[in-house]
């Protein structure tokens, strides 16, 4: 089985970074039971939104996923989520839960930085005002480049003498290096590439490594800016800077607290709410809605506000936005694994689609088959229309998503 895709969370305190991990979990009530065997207490099960293959095929009223939820071919994915805490200036030099802080970035395929972008809270997380945000990015930059390169280049002496004693390539005593950071090979290789004209790694002076370092960092933690608090009046000055600073991150403006609050009145019944858009129906809007319930005069301010603020303004409150953000960078693709072809069902005859992974995009399909089976024997492969699929295909969006394995008998 291959290791579960793990998207972490940073922010320091007061950023909203709990707020955003509430919205991002809790997908209106827990449905279906986990996928994963082990959730430590710092993991949890966020919903990655995506189409539905069902939409494809009109078949929304038959789809009920064994995991995660699908709501009118929308369909959520589980997806592993870890809350990295501990973020304090000086992780590096081992302060506070610094090396905690530090090893646990590591398990994560993909970070998620969320940024206060009012400026209301100082780099320890303290009420201020006019407190500018890019130094908590570059400050978190800066942390886990130099834990790297402070462990590198501690040991550099030794490293440069094992190089040239065992003929290694650059690329392996690299491997070994960097290997502690849950880095595989093709990670390094990937990092190596971004520098042109490398010279031998005995020859490596300083610049040089630390070139190396920030290489390695933005392949290992390709991180999705989350400018949170984006409604207050503070915010869209420094929303501005951090873009220009940083035009090529991934940067999505969210309001989790905004996402609470009306996920908060939906389940209560005072609204009906499409998360992940600008759409809010109140009483006033569909009188005839039985379940809806009347509001009092602070409740619609509170909501025309918030329309007004927040979802007119900036078409959602961006928290749908962060995973799906976060899945671009890992180029992750959902595929469908059924048992019957034709209609799409599993076991149960009933419903379609029960089951969906995520996979990275230029998997084969025989990856697919081992992640979800393990060793098995393989007769054949099916495809939509009952095609037969080689082992060797890739997978992509919207092409060889939908699966089906024979397995040859007896191999159970």
């Amino acid at each position: 089985m291959g290791k579960e895709v793990v998207i972490g969370l940073v922010g320091k305190p007061s950023s909203g970074k709990s707020t955003t991990l509430n919205s991002l979990t809790d997908a209106n009530a827990k449905v279906g039971a986990f996928p994963f065997t082990t959730i430590d207490p710092n993991k949890a099960t966020g919903y990655l939104e995506i189409d539905c293959a069902c939409q494809r095929f009109n078949l929304q009223n038959k789809c009920k996923p064994n995991y995660g939820y699908c709501r009118n071919g929308k369909r959520g994915v589980p997806i592993m989520l870890l809350d990295v805490a501990g973020l304090v200036p000086n992780a590096h030099l081992g302060r506070g839960l610094g090396n905690k802080f530090l090893s646990d970035l590591t398990e994560a395929d993909c970070l998620i930085h969320i940024v206060d972008a009012s400026g209301t809270t100082d780099a320890e997380g303290k009420a201020t005002r006019g407190y500018d945000p890019l130094y908590d990015i570059e400050w978190l930059q800066d942390e886990i480049f130099r834990w790297i390169l402070g462990n590198l280049k501690e040991r550099w002496g030794s490293v440069v003498r094992k190089h040239i004693g065992t003929k290694s390539t650059t690329l392996e005593t690299l491997r070994q290096q960097l290997g502690g950071y849950s880095a595989n090979k093709q990670m390094v290789g990937k990092a190596l590439d971004l520098i042109p004209n490398l010279p031998p790694l005995q020859d490596w002076n300083s610049d040089i490594i630390e070139k190396v370092v920030k290489a390695f960092m933005e392949i290992k933690f390709p991180t999705v800016l989350a400018l949170n608090k984006m409604d207050h009046p503070d915010s869209d000055k420094n929303v501005s800077k951090i873009i220009l600073k940083y035009p090529k991150s991934k940067a999505i403006l969210t309001s989790s607290i905004t996402e609470v609050f009306l996920r908060k009145l939906a389940n209560q019944n005072y609204i009906k709410y499409d998360s992940g858009t600008e759409f809010i129906d109140t009483k006033e809007d569909l009188p005839d809605d039985p379940d809806l319930k009347d509001l009092d005069e602070k409740l619609k301010n509170r909501i025309e506000n918030i329309r007004d603020l927040v979802l007119y303004r900036f078409g959602s409150t961006g928290v749908v936005q962060l995973l799906q953000a976060a899945a671009d960078l890992l180029h992750l693709i959902p595929v469908y694994p059924v048992r019957n072809i034709h209609n799409f069902t599993g076991n149960s005859n009933d419903y379609v689609f029960r089951d969906c992974i995520l996979v990275k995009r230029g998997t084969t399909v025989i990856q697919v088959a081992r992640k979800i089976m393990g060793d098995v024997t393989i007769a054949a492969i099916e495809g939509v229309g009952g095609v037969k699929i080689g082992e060797e295909d890739i997978v992509d969006k919207g092409k060889n998503d939908i699966l089906s394995f024979k397995l040859v008998p007896s191999s159970k």
